[in-house]
């Protein structure tokens, strides 16, 4: 499973990924500042599962259909962000390739997973 991390996900995430033998690529690494179509396009291109905190994308996938390979939206307050990177793991490691073609809302103690339009 690949992954490509937008420049609002904390890097925790990318290192707790990395750790765990997952591919990620961090926007911030190759491309910083990048538009959020351009980061958009770039993951449904190379067939990575997004993972971003800027809740922009949920726009662009619901609103205007924009076609992801699945995107993985983090919500966590300040004091529990230290949790993030290996709860993420774990939602790797249990779902897998249900990723795919889905918007999962990920929150402490919390996950939703939505079929994306074009998913």
């Amino acid at each position: 499973m690949r992954f490509l991390a937008d420049e609002s996900c904390d890097f925790s995430v990318v290192r707790s990924l990395r750790s765990a033998g997952y591919e990620v690529t961090a926007i911030a690494e190759i491309s910083p500042r990048a538009e959020d179509m351009e980061v958009l396009h770039l993951a449904f291109r190379e067939e990575k599962i997004l993972l971003t905190e800027d809740k922009d994308f949920g726009q662009l996938v619901f609103a205007h259909s924009k076609k992801t390979r699945g995107v993985i939206f983090l919500r966590y307050p300040a004091g529990l962000r230290q949790k993030m990177g290996k709860e993420v793991v774990n939602l790797v490691k249990q779902c897998g390739e249900n990723l795919i073609g889905n918007f999962v809302v990920v929150q402490p103690g919390r996950i939703r997973m939505i079929r994306t339009p074009k998913g």
